[in-house]
């Protein structure tokens, strides 16, 4: 089982969804009617098949993409404006900027609030080290390899102290070795800092491995179509992976993605 979930942090962010419908203007329903709560300071996965909406949805989240129907709320536990301001999103593509170090592209949210030089740099030359890169820090995006690339982005999310973190597929294009390595590494962030985290994953073993909660969702337009609570160890580690229990939580997520139609 489980051990009992630490306090979230103060500044951690909840997540409601009600009846959520998206179409484009094309006529085509990417998400139709999903209800969705994540509570503050929980990791939540949206598990679903490749183009099901699963993306569409994060958008949503972050503000990023209108909804024709529903309602999205985003806020502080007890307040009732949105805290988008205090959110952070981290793409498929790493998008960095060539032409910066790294430590000059984890720093640019800072930059562009304002923050004096020596504050932000500090706070970058952190984040950095949250995911083992100090030593990479004055090199370019042109000498980091993929995986590398994609841990400077997530330095980049984590650099503003975020409440919601929300994560759209970032380590898919990798190799499982590596991808692997990040999951290891994004749950440990999170133990660490326990903001809100929604990842959105087409990955049954990512899904299982990463979140205390999976949201499963069917193919377009994606409806919600059930959600397991994951038992295992908070401190989870490779070896994980190999063990009944993480089998058998892959197989039950996979049934309910057969059910939804994927």
């Amino acid at each position: 089982m489980s051990n009992p979930v630490e306090s979230p942090s103060p500044r951690a962010i909840s997540v409601s969804l009600r009846s959520v419908r998206r179409t484009f203007p094309t006529g085509v329903t990417a998400v139709d009617g999903v209800d969705l709560e994540v509570g503050p300071g929980e990791f939540v996965a949206v598990l679903g098949p490749s183009g099901c909406g699963k993306s569409t949805l994060l958008r949503a989240v972050a503000g990023l993409d209108p909804v024709q129907a529903g309602r999205v709320e985003v806020g502080a536990p007890g307040a009732g404006a949105p805290g988008r301001h205090d959110l952070a999103f981290v793409f498929q593509d790493a998008h960095l900027l060539p032409w910066r170090r790294v430590r000059g592209n984890v720093a640019l949210p800072l930059e562009l609030r304002r923050v004096g030089r020596p504050e932000r740099l500090r706070a970058a030359d952190e984040a950095i080290a949250q995911v083992e890169l100090a030593e990479a820090a004055t090199r370019f995006p042109a000498q980091l390899s993929g995986g590398m690339r994609m841990r400077v982005s997530l330095a980049r999310a984590l650099v503003t102290d975020p409440g919601l973190l929300l994560l759209d597929e970032p380590f898919a294009a990798l190799d499982e070795l590596t991808r692997q390595r990040l999951d290891e590494q994004l749950r440990a962030l999170w133990r660490r800092r326990r903001m809100t985290v929604l990842f959105v994953t087409h990955s049954l073993s990512e899904a299982a491995f990463l979140a205390e909660r999976v949201v499963v969702l069917s193919r377009r337009p994606a409806r919600v179509v059930g959600e397991v609570a994951v038992a295992l160890a908070e401190e989870r580690t490779a070896a994980l992976r190999t063990t009944p229990e993480f089998v058998a939580l892959v197989r039950r997520l996979q049934d309910l993605l057969a059910a939804g139609g994927a």
